[in-house]
């Protein structure tokens, strides 16, 4: 499943392209994404010029005069920049194509239709599927006191409070084993019982975990690709993530697995207390 990194390599790998562009055309092949793309998409989107495209959480917004695109990439979705001229036959999967003004396609795939495409109103941060999300893991919107306090008195593995996205977006399974691994905390030891030293350590892990990850960019597992179809690379550094039987690259110590929440969970039983 695409994750923070992911999504911010795809973003980033788009926004030159639809800068101070129009979408002159908008084709949908098949709606049955997730929750259903409205009927009116292709009204609503036709002929506006595209302001911004930025990312909260894992979605895509692309910023329109009247409104906005959400798109969500689900679990096996690709959103791709096909150059003029160089536009395959669509796929089977191929739900969803933005056509720029300069002849530019943004095509949108998903195999396993977990993915969203959605219309927004102003302001877009009030869509229902946006206004409950936390803040970004980022040093300026996330504090270390943030994440303290979300702790205080739970009983919940901290694993799971770091992978909720009401705490802070985008700490999915991949990074949440890998910053829990850098900061030396055990991913089932409970959430109210890790002192705030050790939490404001966490903290820092979690924001210097993604964005390393996103330098790389992302992760491919399985078929993750960025939107020129380069695949991500930070699998090739991680600690611990599907590592288990291998030895910790600190200690030598056989990598262990479990599963919290109906995660795969991945630690160093020496490393991580």
């Amino acid at each position: 499943m695409p994750e923070l990194p992911e999504v911010e390599t795809i973003r980033r790998g788009v926004a030159p392209h639809v800068d101070a562009r129009r979408i002159a055309q908008v084709t949908v092949r098949d709606r049955r994404l997730r929750f259903g793309i409205p009927a009116d998409l292709e009204q609503r989107l036709t002929g506006q010029a595209i302001v911004d495209l930025r990312r909260r959480a894992k979605y895509l917004i692309f910023e329109l005069p009247k409104g906005a695109l959400l798109l969500h990439l689900g679990m096996s979705g690709r959103l791709h920049v096909l150059p003029r001229g160089q536009v395959p036959a669509p796929g089977v999967h191929a739900h969803l194509d933005l056509t720029l003004d300069d002849g530019t396609v943004l095509r949108l795939t998903d195999p396993r239709r977990f993915g969203m495409a959605l219309w927004a109103d102003h302001p877009v941060d009030q869509h229902r599927l946006l206004r409950t999300l936390g803040p970004e893991p980022t040093q300026s919107d996330w504090s270390a006191e943030a994440l303290v306090n979300a702790c205080r008195g739970r009983s919940a593995p901290i694993k799971s409070v770091l992978m909720d996205q009401r705490v802070v977006v985008g700490v999915g399974n991949i990074y949440a084993n890998e910053a829990l691994f850098q900061a030396g905390i055990h991913p089932k030891r409970p959430a109210g019982r890790i002192s705030t030293a050790r939490l404001r350590r966490l903290h820092t892990a979690a924001i210097d975990v993604l964005d390393r990850a996103i330098a790389q960019g992302g992760t491919t597992l399985r078929d993750f690709s960025g939107a020129d179809g380069s695949p991500g690379y930070f699998q090739l550094v991680v600690s611990v993530y599907q590592r288990d039987s291998q030895p910790c690259r600190q200690c030598q110590t056989p990598i262990r697995r479990m599963v919290i929440g109906q995660r795969a969970t991945f630690w160093c039983p020496a490393c991580q207390r």
